[in-house]
């Protein structure tokens, strides 16, 4: 398997070998965003004027990166949203490729005959607001002539919801015959169902919560903290740097320390056992177990697509994500979502448990499974959703049947 092309969140674990180590010996970039200029690959653009955000602070101007596949009918009421997790990028299908660091995230959940059947829908999937492929971050380019940086504005899960309308309305679709999310990108599909539920027909919800809790929250602030304790970072004004003296070591930490809440023990425990990165043993002679060198590699790999001021950005959002704020409560707000909608959990989800799922099905009135979530048994924690796409696929395609 190609490592360089090949998302780690869409694969098994595996060792990894000396060869893919040498392959990432070159400095990384300061920052992994696309940037102006760069291969525009399967994007689109749609650009919107002045955006107010949540916190009060306003963008003068905003612009969301977007794909599609498939084609919009005459009654534009066949359109499908596909909104991607915290390192995901509006590229669900398609190879990498000039423009694209990795092949589509779910290749085989989108596309002709496949559950998202391009065939019959119109399949749109938006780069969020805050992210660092294609749509306005903290690496835009700002008013000044300089990036963002430390300057971009606190963003909330309701904020990015509110781009993705401009998106919608400047698409003509005023109605979605679907919202599809999966960790983060569930957070936007469940805002999307109880702030404009007559938009939504159907919701599709998975491995996500209804409100990040007390401990996800403090996960991600060590998360960030290793980021900005990186003497490269710069308090986020890095972007000028050359390569390999951008923040790429605290960011690859972060990463790190994500990747053990994405997957689970188990996975963990029976692909790397106690076994060792080469024959130099690391009982005190230098050597590596195979699971260390696994980490290491992944989270050098993420630098060299991904922007540390954008993985702050994001995983501040994620941190705000409470569809019950100001609306009476997670259950009061739940009620009012009217969409037939799919509850998907990973009984191996450390990340986020699938009490929360259940949480989410006991209030949505009208749900495929009743009061519980649907539960998939799998060992790959978080991102079984993104790996067990067959059983993932099996459910997509009862929602799409009703």
């Amino acid at each position: 398997m190609d490592w360089q092309t090949t998302s780690e969140d869409t694969v098994p674990s595996a060792p990894v070998s000396e060869a893919d180590v040498r392959l990432l010996r070159a400095r990384p970039p300061a920052t992994g965003a696309w940037r102006d200029g760069d291969p525009v690959g399967g994007r689109r653009f749609a650009s919107f004027g002045s955006f107010p955000t949540e916190s009060g602070a306003e963008l003068p101007a905003i612009r969301l990166a977007f794909e599609s596949w498939g084609e919009l009918n005459a009654a534009r009421d066949n359109a499908i949203l596909v909104l991607h997790a915290l390192t995901g990028d509006s590229h669900v299908r398609g190879d990498a490729g000039a423009g694209h660091p990795t092949a589509g995230w779910w290749e085989s959940v989108t596309g002709p005959g496949a559950p998202l059947d391009t065939d019959r829908w119109f399949v749109i999937a938006p780069n969020m607001l805050g992210g660092c492929q294609g749509s306005t971050g903290p690496a835009s380019i700002a008013p000044s002539g300089y990036e963002w940086a430390s300057r971009f504005p606190y963003l909330t899960i309701r904020d990015q919801v509110d781009a993705q309308v401009r998106l919608a309305d400047a698409l003509g679709i005023d109605s979605w015959a679907a919202v599809v999310g999966g960790s983060m990108g569930g957070m936007h599909a469940l805002e999307w169902a109880v702030t404009h539920p007559e938009r939504v027909e159907r919701l599709a919800v998975l491995s996500s919560p209804p409100a990040t809790t007390a401990d996800q929250i403090a996960l991600n602030t060590v998360q960030l903290e290793t980021i900005r304790m990186d003497p490269r970072f710069q308090a986020g004004e890095y972007y000028d740097l050359a390569d390999g003296d951008g923040p790429h070591r605290g960011l690859a930490l972060a990463r790190r320390m994500a990747l053990l809440n994405y997957r689970s023990p188990i996975e963990l425990n029976q692909r790397f056992q106690r076994s060792w990165q080469s024959g130099v043993s690391p009982l005190g002679h230098g050597g590596r177990f195979a699971v260390e060198s696994y980490l290491d590699f992944h989270g050098n790999k993420f630098t060299r697509r991904f922007d540390a001021n954008s993985y702050i950005t994001l995983v501040e959002a994620m941190n705000s994500h409470d569809v019950g704020r100001d609306r009476g409560g997670v259950e009061e707000a739940l009620r009012g979502v009217t969409a037939t909608t799919l509850v998907l959990g990973i009984d191996s989800d450390r990340l986020f448990p699938v009490e929360g799922q259940h949480r989410i099905a006991r209030s949505i009135r009208r749900t495929l499974d009743g009061d519980e979530a649907v539960v998939l048994t799998s060992d790959f924690g978080h991102d079984g959703f993104l790996i067990e796409t067959n059983a993932v696929g099996a459910h997509l395609r009862r929602l799409l049947a009703t």
